[in-house]
């Protein structure tokens, strides 16, 4: 099965957190594979470890050499409370992903549901809330069904 990652945390030291599309947080030490790939040894640079930005949805990408998939997270990693917000990212990040499907840019989207571009970049991002209506106006504009995950 292959896991979503929706949002990224550089914990402390060599640790991420990392929200998955199903609402589950995981936490991984990245040295716990060090033994196996030594060229993780080189997260231990706190700088080059702050760099670690999601792929897709697909894992965690530091440069050309390092990178930690998904799966390995997920299925590695210690299951964590999840945040608060986990809802409007996962919603935000499932908003977004039927906009890609149909091919459309914020702004077209934006022209289709009369929602501000800033507003469709906020949700999508997990940083807005939207209301009820709100989403309506969404699913009618991308002509799909929006699924939110209420935890």
């Amino acid at each position: 099965m292959s896991h979503k990652a929706v949002k990224l945390y550089l914990e402390q030291n060599t640790t991420l957190k990392v929200l998955f599309d199903d609402g589950i947080t995981k936490e991984y030490d990245v040295l716990s594979l060090s033994e196996k790939y030594p060229q993780l040894n080189a997260l231990e640079d706190r700088d080059l470890f702050l760099k670690g930005k999601l792929f897709g949805w697909g894992g965690v990408i530091w440069n050309d050499d390092l990178d930690l998939d998904a799966d390995t997270i997920y299925e590695d990693g210690i299951t964590v409370e999840s945040e608060d917000k986990a809802t409007e990212i996962i919603l935000g990040y499932n908003i977004r992903q039927a906009r890609l499907r149909k091919q459309l840019t914020q702004e077209e989207l934006s022209q289709l549901t009369n929602i501000d571009q800033s507003d469709i970049s906020k949700i999508e991002s997990g940083i807005l809330c939207p209301t009820l209506s709100t989403i309506k106006k969404i699913a009618r504009g991308l002509n799909e069904i929006i699924r939110i995950n209420v935890f």
